[in-house]
This record gives C-alpha cells, structure tokens and sequence, in this order.
C-alpha cells in the first residue's frame, strides 16, 4: 500500500511519517519486522495471520485499507481468539497457553472498546442527535440498524444493546 505523504506529515529530522499519523497496518507490519529480528515466532505468526485477513477483507470489499478496516479485522481476530479458548479443553495447557499468548499480541493492537454504560449511553445520545433519531418514536430494530455503523469501533455492542 503506497500512499503520497504531504511534507506537514512528515518529521523533517527523520524523514519518516510522524507517529501519530501511522495506521494501525504500518504499525503492526513493523512490529512484525521487531518480533522477527527478536525471534518471536508466535508473534510473528500472529501478527502476520491478522495482516493476511486484512488483506483478504480489503479485496473482498474491494475497498482500500484503513484504521476503521483494520480495527475491525482486530476486534474479530480477538473475539475469535478468545472463542477458541472457551472451546479450548482444560488438559491441553500447551495450547491454552499459546491462545492466550495470541490474545495479548493481539490486545496491544485492538482499539479500546467503551463498556462504562453511563459513557455509551451519553454516546448514543450524541449520535441520535447527530442523525436526526428519535429513540422513543422508533422500534429497537431500526434504531439499531441505523445507530450501529456510527458506534462499531467505539463501543461494546453487547453492552450498548443491553442499554437501548
């Protein structure tokens, strides 16, 4: 993925794009690039394996890859990880230990989700002002539908669900 970069992007000392404008794919390609000179190989491999399934998703979608993309590919590689250690049997501890290594390389890429009720429902209310909704007058189903493209990535859905 080459992308132009204007010069204010740029740290003029180092010549590199400043850290605060990094997506989150260049940073988890270069932490690829850290784990494989350490000799990290869960951490290569799962990391590789989320940047593959980014991919994937961005040609499916035939859409260009971006943070939003990427969060979402990370939340699902998360929630898959953690399904498969509640399927995990309790006697196999090699494998539930390298789950739960997986789950932790994971989590320092994954964006922090908002579950404090009380800040979702602030949330939700922001966003139905936003968008011209009235939660009163409409029925659960298409206030979702339409409210869940504006939170996905921001808050925990379970949660948000439980207060509509």
């Amino acid at each position: 993925m080459n992308s132009v970069v204007d010069d204010e992007y740029m740290d003029s000392e180092k010549g590199v794009i400043k850290e605060e404008l990094k997506m989150t794919l260049e940073t988890i390609q270069e932490s690829i690039k850290i784990a494989m000179k350490t000799h990290a190989t869960l951490e290569v491999e799962t990391l590789r394996s989320v940047v593959a399934a980014v991919k994937k998703a961005a040609i499916d979608r035939r859409c260009e890859i971006d943070d939003i993309l990427t969060n979402e590919i990370l939340l699902k590689e998360q929630k898959m990880i953690k399904e498969m250690i509640d399927t995990c049997p309790a006697d196999r501890t090699e494998l539930m230990e390298k789950y739960n290594n997986k789950l932790t390389i994971i989590n320092k890429f994954c964006p922090q989700l908002t579950t404090d009720p009380n800040e979702i429902r602030t949330i939700i209310l922001i966003k139905c002002v936003e968008l011209n909704i009235d939660p009163k007058t409409t029925n659960k189903g298409q206030f979702m539908k339409t409210l869940m493209p504006h939170l996905k990535g921001e808050v925990d859905m379970k949660v948000a669900n439980q207060v509509i």
